[in-house]
């Protein structure tokens, strides 16, 4: 992918992950609870679970950005089809 096309999605996927972990209380009142994380994590696991999320897309991000993303896709691709080395 150009380095004209990844660097910005990646800042934009950055920019959503920092967002959700930031402004979590918008982010969980357009999705709502979440039951498993409620259960799992207690009282106001469904926050937590967000913002685990953002953290998550955050990295996504920074993989997109760096190029990283690429490596990542391509060995998953090769453990998914057997033509890994």
């Amino acid at each position: 992918m150009s380095p004209l096309i990844r660097i910005p999605l990646g800042l934009a996927v950055m920019v959503v992950g920092f967002l959700m972990v930031q402004k979590t209380d918008v982010v969980l009142s357009w999705f709502g609870r979440i039951p498993f994380a409620e259960e799992k994590f207690g009282s106001g696991g469904s926050r937590f679970f967000y913002k685990l999320l953002g953290i998550a897309t955050t990295f996504l991000g920074i993989f997109i950005a760096t190029n990283v993303i690429s490596g990542i896709l391509e060995d998953l691709a090769g453990i998914l089809t057997h033509s890994g080395s």
